[in-house]
């Protein structure tokens, strides 16, 4: 697996680690993503199937840790998920790179 050429420099998730990180998003996504909005160029709103909670919550955490300038923002209810996320301007090619791999 490559590492795709949006990951920043800055990311301190292992170059080899990347690659999974990147699928378990196209996972979520794949098997959870109910609608997505692109608010803004630094900010995407998802919406995702309530019980992807759990995963959710535990991929944004680990995600924040190698790569801090991501804010995610979750919030449940009772039969979805909002997932908010933003990062800063010098930041937007990730977000799209991101939002690249939403299935349309």
């Amino acid at each position: 697996m490559d590492t795709p050429n949006w990951v920043p420099q800055v990311c301190a998730l292992p170059t080899a680690e990347q690659p999974f990180r990147v699928a378990e998003f196209d996972a979520l996504f794949a098997a959870h993503l109910e609608s997505f909005t692109r608010i803004d160029p630094t900010t995407i709103e998802l919406t995702l199937a309530a019980e992807a909670q759990a995963t959710t919550a535990d991929l944004t955490a680990r995600e924040t840790e190698c790569c801090s300038f991501f804010h995610f923002e979750l919030t449940p209810s009772e039969d979805q998920l909002r997932l908010r996320i933003t990062v800063p301007p010098a930041r937007a090619a990730v977000l799209d790179g991101l939002s690249g791999r939403l299935p349309k």
